[in-house]
């Protein structure tokens, strides 16, 4: 049995530890080690606390008081079986020693099996730490190295944070013997260089965070031995190359984070080596284009971050070949319009934030291909309008979020099923409330608005008011509009001749305000580019004049309310070149008969008619001359004619000899 004196030194001496490391103080002395006579080794400091001191009188008067109670009983007891150190043997114990003790600068009561020393100046890890300690907490402290098997004797070790030192290197084998940890936290150092070998006996860790220090470069199998890391977060360093085969191994990580360091390019061979990434971070980085394929390897990948690239203005068509995406964010860039090309492929994609970009417009029918989209943000960018149609196609779409932008309006036709729209987020844009917000209205006790519903800002009359604070049924003069007029317009008839230049001009009033087209005289609609285009005023344009640009031309002033049209007509004088040939052969201009162009069928016709008569002729011919065939030999033909011989010179009464001839 032990004595109560034995009994009242277990008790003190759970309050003081029998191993306790005391770092140093100001002065930069190392405190006394002294030895007890039980062997309990104790670190004293020469100007610690007072506490401490009277922990180490107790501790050796207690020892003190047993050694003479022993005495005591072996000179009056018998003897027993029993040897005298089992009582030592049983204060050690009750003590703690090494796997039940708390080093005095740390806190092992606030958590269970957790120690706590973070912001104790300490330069060293302190000794005595329990052996079943799970989370151990370093951080804020000034370590300034890490050797090989300083935390081996931590096997049940879970959680390490060292953030916030002054680590500059990891030695090889550093972690050795924690073979359980789960999460290490390192960020908030100095660390340069990843290599092979520093996290080698991590097979289980799961979390690494190296952000927020110096770290320049990635080797080749920097992380080869992290067979089970799940995330990697590597942001804020002065990153400038990534290997290869930096990421090699890491057969099971699932998100990664690189944000704010100096890479140019998207390091496409290395991250192609990570299997099962599903979630790629890249934030803060000073990259202007994403090249096609840079991201082929990642079959996996699910969500894929781009955040604040300020460079990057426009996403090339194969810039996300390989990937099926569910979620893509592209925020804080300088995109000036949704890329529909580079994300026409992504049919499951179901978020899409392009948020802070300086995009003025969504058109009709964009995202059609998008089937499975059901949320777009486009918040802080720099929204002007969204057509008729713009969302068609996409029958799962619920949330759209175009806060702080410029719209003035928002018709419903821009939605496939407006009923279907779930979140709606419309505040801090400088809405007009007309006729074309009445669905809005009808819908605003369903829609959820976010924090901040949305206000109009125009017609004076309504300014500021919310959608929520009107009532069902509207006063007179409430969200009305009026139908579109023209009201001005240049000359109807405009005569110009071929190669000059000719201008329609044609306005009108109506509120909302109207918009201005022109119709060619075939009945197609006139765009703003090419030789005949449309201005922004609504003027009618038509540079370098062909003959074959005679016609009507019809004006169409429109607004949701109501359109208004203006038929005119455009001549043309066809100026006859210096050689009297028309310039262009292929006009046709009005009694001249144009060029005449014969297809195989008309070449057929051609020859028919050419060779008809030809037959004709050769085959009368022959029947003349069969008809003087057959009458050769009946008919007698002859001829008598008289031939007199000149008369000599001189000899006028001399005759000539007549001689007759007769010719069958």
């Amino acid at each position: 049995m032990l004595s109560a004196s034995s009994l009242y030194l277990g008790l003190g001496s759970s309050r003081c530890s029998s191993n306790s490391s005391i770092g140093r103080r100001a002065g930069g002395q190392r405190g006394e080690r002294r030895t007890g006579r039980c062997g309990a080794e104790v670190q004293l400091e020469r100007d610690g606390p007072p506490a401490l001191h009277r922990c180490s009188a107790q501790l050796d008067a207690t020892l003190q008081l047993l050694w003479i109670e022993e005495g005591m009983a072996a000179a009056t007891a018998p003897k027993q079986a029993w040897p005298p150190w089992p009582p030592i043997f049983f204060l050690l114990l009750l003590s703690g020693g090494s796997s039940g003790g708390c080093p005095a600068v740390c806190d092992c009561t606030s958590q269970p099996r957790a120690v706590l020393c973070a912001q104790r100046r300490l330069e060293a890890v302190p000794g005595g730490l329990p052996l079943d300690t799970e989370l151990l907490d370093l951080s804020g402290n000034r370590l300034w190295g890490l050797q090989r098997g300083m935390l081996s004797r931590l096997g049940l070790l879970r959680e390490l944070d060292l953030s916030y030192n002054q680590l500059s290197t990891l030695e090889p084998g550093a972690f050795h013997g924690l073979q359980g940890l789960l999460t290490l936290r390192l960020q908030g150092n100095r660390l340069r260089i990843m290599g092979p070998g520093v996290f080698s006996g991590l097979s289980a860790l799961t979390l690494l965070d190296i952000r927020l220090n110096q770290i320049v470069l990635f080797l080749d199998g920097a992380f080869g031995e992290l067979g089970s890391l799940q995330q990697l977060e590597a942001g804020d360093n002065h990153l400038v190359f990534v290997a290869p085969g930096a990421f090699a191994g890491l057969a099971k990580l699932s998100t990664l984070t690189l944000e704010r360091c100096n890479l140019s390019t998207v390091p496409g061979p290395a991250l192609a080596r990570l299997p099962a990434l599903g979630a790629l971070r890249l934030r803060e980085l000073d990259i202007g284009r994403l090249p096609g394929g840079a991201l082929r390897g990642l079959g996996r990948l699910k969500e894929l971050e781009i955040h604040h690239w300020p460079s990057l203005e426009a996403l090339e068509p194969g810039s996300l070949t390989g990937l099926n995406l569910s979620s893509l964010a592209i925020t804080r860039c300088n995109l000036s319009s949704v890329p529909f090309q580079a994300l026409h492929h992504l049919s499951f994609l179901r978020v899409l934030d392009l948020s802070q970009n300086p995009i003025s417009a969504i058109p009709a029918r964009g995202l059609s291909p998008l089937v499975r989209l059901q949320e777009l943000r486009l918040s802080g960018a720099c929204l002007t309008s969204i057509a008729a149609h713009a969302f068609h196609g996409l029958t799962a779409f619920h949330l759209l979020d175009v806060a702080d932008n410029a719209l003035q309006t928002l018709e419903e036709t821009a939605f496939p099923s407006p009923d279907k729209l779930v979140t709606l987020r419309l505040s801090g844009n400088p809405l007009t409330c007309d006729c074309r917000l009445v669905w809005l209205l009808r819908l605003r006790r369903r829609l959820d608005f976010g924090t901040s519903p949305p206000a109009c800002a125009g017609p004076q009359h309504v300014q500021g008011k919310s959608l929520r604070e009107f009532l069902d049924i509207l006063p007179p003069g409430h969200f009305t509009c009026q139908p579109a007029l023209i009201r001005k317009s240049g000359p109807r008839w405009v005569i110009a001749e071929e190669g000059g230049h000719a201008v329609f001009s044609c306005s009108g009033d109506g509120d909302p305000a109207p918009i201005v087209s022109w119709m060619r005289p075939q009945g197609a609609w006139l765009g703003r580019a090419g030789r005949v285009r449309v201005l922004e005023d609504g003027t009618l344009e038509i540079r370098s004049v062909q003959l074959r640009d005679r016609g009507a031309y019809v004006c169409v002033v429109s607004n949701v309310a109501g359109n208004d049209s203006l038929r005119t007509w455009l001549e043309v004088i066809q100026v006859e070149p210096p050689n009297s040939t028309l310039s262009d052969p292929n006009i046709t201009m009005p009694g001249i008969p144009g060029p005449f162009l014969l297809d195989s069928r008309g070449i057929a016709m051609v020859l028919a008619v050419g060779f008809l008569p030809f037959l004709t002729s050769v085959t009368l011919c022959f029947g003349l001359i069969a008809l003087w065939s057959k009458g050769k030999g009946r008919v007698k033909h002859h001829m008598t004619f008289d031939f007199v011989a000149p008369r000599t010179s001189g000899d006028k009464n001399s005759g000539g000899n007549r001689v007759t001839a007769k010719l069958f």
